[in-house]
């Protein structure tokens, strides 16, 4: 499971292709220029792709409404991405020389003037300026005064079925301004709706799993189903616990005590102290104590319906739990967005950086690449490179659809995930042993076989491709520094000689089919709202998972902070740091057996019996070093220590 900001970009052309972002660890600021456009400064990026002459179906009304948001560059935008990158490398003299939020904000933030500036010229064209804060200046107003403000013309395109506003060339500003816009988003209107005042809903259906289970992996094999691979199989694992994580990942005596990790996502379950307390007393895990679960919310939602508002219930649960379950001494911060759109969930990460609430924060969300704009990336990046200045690190769940074909028709990765400011965290399928013993881990891509009528074979085996670890080559992100030397040629130069961006970085597990235990309050059948326990996965685990690992690791080098890891987790090595994944460790093809209850909660309308094959992620494989399903690999039994020498 992986909630899926896709939700909120409906009609966005999944074949779109955007253009390159160059520059030191593709920065994602947009470059500059005025020649289409005398005594302005265009903003490059802020007019979108799928706006082409073609699908023209000409000008918006002048009294259609356009909402906005004005990026701050700031006083120094190079210099902060520079700041960024010297203080998150380890082979820099400024490795680990954080600065704090104030200092972060009066070295690299917007000046006063800058605000005042901007302010005045947004006013001046007639728009409504509605918010200020650190980052940007959020104006409303109609079509005519946006027109005037950012120099560029607003019609209509189609795409597919429906038609969105958007600028007929890059936005731009007043060349007094130059240098202290980073850009604006919100002028094409295809991921951007009117909002409304909301109620969160309850929680959704009950799911439960059926049974037979193996308590861990290979305990209880399937006798009397047919072989896979020429073998009797396991049942599924009922979920992994804690415990057992811990032990596969190296936990050792290190509880993450003194470290604060923060939780992304949308909404905010209304049962999850109860649900979280709860599960931690069944599981063996320690009590949460007074404060260690903390939540910053919104005053108001919106858009709950269209982004499935109940459904972050259950992400918000299984964030929690995991980082609880692997770090249980770490406190805990979940920050949740009124809405699954990016301002909203921009505004989240923006509170966390401003106030640094946390060292390490986890979101288990995202969007595929086509559907990211270059200034909506901007504005990500941006808020990821003050966080790294500060010794904060971004960890980002990869995707849940493999290559993205099967799910879009394009080869493609997935968004925040993609940045090059950003951990971006693949999955395995994880095999823990009796007595929490370490087996093997394979990439996560699953086939799905159902059983026979008659029982006695596996329909069509190994079945169809049904979900896989994200990964692969971004096709607008320029290759990092610290990927280079590591991520082999091949997938580095897959869409550009030069090299791109390769995801992921890191993993751990993800397979439902290998899952994690979480329990969260649902609704029953007969209407009631009771808590209940289900195995889970998604790369919304191994990201919660890797972000507890992560404050193990602090806590192992005495409490300071790691910031942004990808330099240091690329520039370590060997089989003591990281388990190196690959789809074939036993020599033999691997499976599991699965029994689902058909309604999703009980026996009544009967039980579906399938065989999920591992290791087999769409067009991704999962080889020996580094690999775009997952990463260097997962942490091995001298992960955490390995951090105390950085």
């Amino acid at each position: 499971m992986r909630s899926n900001r896709a939700k909120a970009r409906a009609g966005v052309s999944l074949a779109a292709t955007l253009p390159l972002l160059t520059g030191a660890l593709a920065l994602g600021i947009p470059a500059a220029h005025a020649a289409d456009n005398p005594g302005r400064d265009a903003l490059a990026g802020t007019r979108p792709v799928w706006a082409t002459a073609k699908a023209d179906k000409g000008a918006t009304s002048n009294g259609a409404q356009v909402s906005a948001r004005v990026y701050l560059a700031g006083r120094d935008a190079k210099g902060l991405a520079a700041y960024a990158q010297a203080v998150s490398n380890p082979a820099s003299p400024l490795y680990g020389k954080y600065l704090s939020a104030k200092q972060t904000q009066q070295r690299f933030g917007a000046t006063k003037a800058q605000v005042a500036a901007v302010t005045s010229w947004l006013k001046a064209a007639g728009l409504q300026v509605t918010s200020v804060t650190a980052h940007y200046v959020a104006v409303t107003g109609d079509v005519a005064a946006a027109e005037k403000a950012f120099g560029t013309q607003l019609h209509n395109y189609a795409k597919g079925s429906k038609t969105y506003r958007a600028p007929t060339q890059s936005a731009s500003v007043p060349e007094n301004l130059k240098g202290a816009v980073l850009t604006v988003t919100g002028l094409d209107s295809a991921p951007h709706k009117a909002s409304h005042k909301d109620a969160l809903p309850p929680p959704d259906a009950v799911f439960k799993n059926a049974g037979p289970f193996s308590s861990y992996y290979g305990s209880n094999t399937a006798k009397a189903l047919p072989s896979a691979y020429g073998t009797k199989i396991p049942y599924a694992v009922q979920g992994y616990t804690g415990k057992q994580l811990r032990a596969a990942y190296g936990a050792g005596k290190y509880t993450g005590k003194g470290v604060r990790v923060a939780i992304t996502d949308a909404y905010a379950s209304p049962t999850i102290a109860y649900d979280a307390a709860t599960y931690a007393k069944k599981h063996g895990d320690a009590a949460y104590t007074s404060g260690r679960l903390h939540q910053v919310l919104p005053g108001t939602y919106t858009k709950t319906e269209e982004c499935g508002a109940a459904g972050w219930y259950g992400e918000e649960t299984l964030d929690v739990e995991a980082v609880h379950a692997v770090a249980p001494a770490a406190d805990i911060t979940y920050v949740g967005a009124a809405s699954c759109y990016d301002d909203d969930l921009l505004d989240s990460l923006g509170k966390i950086v401003d106030g640094h609430l946390a060292d390490i924060v986890s979101n288990s969300w995202g969007d595929i690449e086509a559907n990211e704009t270059p200034d909506v990336a901007a504005a990500y990046d941006q808020v990821f490179q003050f966080g790294a200045v500060e010794g904060i690190g971004f960890y980002f769940s990869s995707g849940d659809n493999g290559d993205e074909v099967a799910h879009t028709g394009t080869k493609q990765v997935d968004t925040p995930a993609n940045s090059a400011w950003v951990t971006a965290v693949g999955g395995t399928s994880l095999a823990v042993g009796k007595g929490d013993k370490y087996l093997w881990e394979t990439g996560w891509g699953t086939d799905k076989a159902n059983l026979s009528t008659d029982g006695k074979s596996w329909v069509d085996f190994p079945g169809a491709y049904t979900s896989g670890a994200g990964g692969g080559t971004s096709r607008t992100v320029a290759e990092p520094f610290y990927q280079k030397g590591v991520v082999p040629d091949a997938p580095a130069e897959a869409n550009n000689a030069t090299g791109n961006r390769v995801v992921p970085d890191i993993a751990a597990i993800a397979d439902p089919n290998t899952g994690f235990k979480v329990g969260q309050t649902q609704t029953f059948p007969d209407g009631s709202q009771q808590y209940s326990e289900y195995r889970i996965g998604g790369t919304s685990l191994a990201a919660p998972v890797i972000a507890a690992v992560q404050a193990l690791s602090q806590e192992a080098r005495g409490g300071k902070a790691i910031g942004f890891a990808n330099p240091a987790i690329y520039a370590k090595s060997g089989p003591k740091v990281y388990h190196d994944v690959t789809d074939n460790p036993t020599g033999s093809g691997l499976a599991v057996a699965r029994v689902d209850f058909v309604n999703g909660f009980d026996a009544a309308d009967g039980l579906a019996t399938s065989v999920r094959s591992l290791g087999k992620d769409s067009s991704l494989s999962a080889v020996k070093g580094y690999d775009d399903v997952t990463g260097v690999g997962s942490p091995a039994s001298g992960y955490v220590n390995s951090w105390r020498r950085h």
